[in-house]
C-alpha cells in the first residue's frame, strides 16, 4: 500500500514516518525546497524525540520518500493526507487557505481514484470545502477520477508524539462511504493487530471530535490554574488539592498541574476558533471564553511575582529562565509563556538570561536579541537576582542549590511548574515561591 502525506511539518512529519515503520510506502510533499532537501540528508526541520532514527531508518530502506513534485508523490497512492498548518485568522478563525489549495493541487494532480484525507485540525465542514474544491478542480480539467474526502484528526502530544502515533488510544476516523472505511481499515490494520482501536463514525462528528478533546484538556488546564490562584488568596496548598480532586477517577490526575498557562500550536488555537465556530453558528461558548481569558491572564502570573517581590522596581534586575519552550521534549515556542514574561520583564526595564536544551534557535524568533541565550543553566544564574523555572526539562529537576546560589545576587527561586520543593530550597537559603501554594508575596514585600 502506498499514500502521500502533503505537509511535512509536525504533523505530516510524524504521520509519514510511523506509517512507513510499519511497512506502508510513504511519500511527504511539501513546497519547501530546502525542507525537502534537508529531510533527504537526515536533517528534521523540528525536534521530535525518536522521529529523527525513525525518518532515517525508513528513508534507507526506501520506505520514506521526499519530494517537491506532488504529481511524483500521489502517483499509485491509496490516499492522500493533507497536514498543512491552519493557522489562527485575526478573529480566531482557522485559516484554511493552505488546506483548499492543497485540495486544489490533489485535483489537478490524481490520476486515479483516491481517498482525500484531512489530518490538519479543521473546522467542522471542512471536508466539504474540501471536496468541493477537489471536484471543480477535476471538472475544469474536464475528467472525473472516482475519490471520497474522510477527516482523521491527529491527536499526538509533542514530546511523546512517535508513542501516542504508535500505541494510540484511539484512531478516530470520519467516512461516509464505504470505499473509504475499507481504505482506512486496510491503512490502519497493523495497529488494530495490537488491539488499538479505530473508530469510525460520520466525518462532521471526527471533526468535532479534534476540537472537543483539545479544548476539554484546556479546560481542564484553566480550571486548575484559577483553582490555583484562589488557593494562593485563601492559604491552600493546589498540590494537595490536586492530589485530593486527582484520585476521583471520574477527575483523573491528567492535566490539573497548575502552571503559567499552556501554549503550543493546538490549546491556543483550536480554543480560539472552536469559539468561533460557536458564536458564527448563535451559540456563544461561554466555558471556552472564559477558559482563554483565564490562560492569557495566567501567563503573567510569574511576572506579577516577580514584580511583587521586588517592590516594583525591576529596573537592572537580572533574572534567569530556565527553559523557553512552551513545554518539555520539544522546541515549540508557539504561545509560549516566556514570551509573555520575557517581554513584560524587559519592558519593566530588567535583564533576562535564558537556557533552554534545544529551543533557544526558535525563541530568537520570537524574542531577538532582548534577551541573553547561555550555554548551560549554571550559565544562566551567573550573576542573577532571581531565577524562574518556566519549563520542566528532566535537567533541571534536581539543582545543586548551595553551588547556584554561591553564583547568584539574590536566593529567590519563582518556580512556574511547581517543581521543586519549598523546605529544600529553605534549607540553601532560597526564598521560594511556587504556583497556588498560600503565599502572598504583596503583603510580604
Amino acid at each position: 500500500m502506498k499514500i502521500t502525506v502533503i505537509g511535512t511539518g509536525y504533523v505530516g512529519l510524524v504521520t509519514g514516518a510511523c506509517l512507513a515503520d510499519v511497512g506502508i510506502e510513504v511519500s511527504c510533499v511539501d513546497i519547501d525546497h530546502k525542507k525537502i532537501d534537508g529531510l533527504k540528508n537526515g536533517i528534521l526541520p523540528i525536534y521530535e524525540p525518536g522521529l529523527k532514527d525513525i525518518v532515517l531508518r525508513n528513508f534507507e530502506k526506501g520506505r520514506l520518500h521526499f519530494t517537491t513534485d506532488l504529481s511524483e508523490g500521489i502517483k499509485g497512492s491509496a490516499a492522500a493526507f493533507i497536514a498543512v498548518g491552519t493557522p489562527p485568522g485575526e478573529d480566531g478563525s482557522a485559516d484554511l487557505q493552505y488546506v483548499l489549495a492543497v485540495a486544489k493541487s490533489i485535483g489537478q494532480c490524481m490520476e486515479d481514484y483516491l481517498v482525500v484525507i484531512t489530518k490538519s485540525t479543521v473546522p467542522v465542514g471542512t471536508a466539504e470545502k474540501v471536496r468541493g474544491a477537489v471536484a471543480s478542480t477535476l471538472d475544469a480539467r474536464g475528467v472525473f477520477f472516482g475519490f471520497d474526502v474522510a477527516s482523521n484528526p491527529e491527536f499526538l502530544k509533542e514530546g511523546a508524539a512517535i508513542e501516542d502515533f504508535m500505541k494510540p488510544d484511539r484512531i478516530v476516523v470520519g467516512v461516509d462511504s464505504e470505499q473509504a472505511q475499507k481504505t482506512l481499515d486496510k491503512l490502519y490494520r497493523p495497529f488494530t493487530l495490537n488491539s488499538h482501536p479505530v473508530i469510525f463514525m460520520d466525518i462532521k462528528s471526527a471533526e468535532m471530535t479534534k476540537y472537543a478533546a483539545n479544548a476539554m484538556l484546556a479546560t481542564k488546564i484553566s480550571f486548575m490554574n484559577d483553582i490555583a490562584n484562589l488557593c494562593e488568596k485563601m492559604g491552600a496548598d493546589v498540590n494537595w488539592v490536586r492530589k485530593g480532586i486527582g484520585s476521583d477517577p471520574r477527575i483523573g490526575n491528567k492535566f490539573i498541574y497548575p502552571g503559567i498557562g499552556y501554549g503550543g500550536s493546538c490549546f491556543p488555537k483550536d480554543v480560539k476558533a472552536l469559539a468561533r465556530t460557536g458564536r458564527e453558528n448563535g451559540h456563544t461558548m461561554r466555558i471556552l471564553e472564559a477558559v482563554e481569558q483565564v490562560n492569557d491572564a495566567q501567563k503573567s502570573v510569574l511576572y506579577n511575582k516577580i514584580n511583587a517581590y521586588f517592590g516594583g522596581d525591576l529596573r537592572d534586575k537580572t533574572v534567569a529562565f530556565w527553559g523557553l519552550s512552551f513545554k518539555p521534549n520539544t522546541d515549540d515556542m508557539r504561545e509560549a509563556p516566556s514570551i509573555v514574561l520575557a517581554n513584560l520583564l524587559t519592558q519593566a526595564g530588567a535583564h533576562v538570561r535564558a537556557y533552554d536544551p534545544v529551543a533557544m534557535e526558535e525563541a530568537k524568533h520570537d524574542l531577538g536579541d532582548t534577551i541573553t541565550y547561555c550555554v548551560s543553566d549554571t550559565d544562566a544564574v551567573q550573576g542573577a537576582d532571581a531565577l524562574a523555572l518556566i519549563t520542566e526539562w528532566s535537567e533541571f529537576k534536581v539543582p545543586d542549590w548551595e553551588k547556584l546560589g554561591a553564583t547568584m545576587n539574590t536566593k529567590v527561586v519563582f518556580d512556574g511548574r511547581n517543581l521543586y520543593r519549598s523546605s529544600i530550597l529553605a534549607e540553601a537559603g532560597f526564598d521560594y515561591y511556587g504556583i497556588g501554594m498560600g503565599e502572598n508575596i504583596a503583603e510580604k514585600a
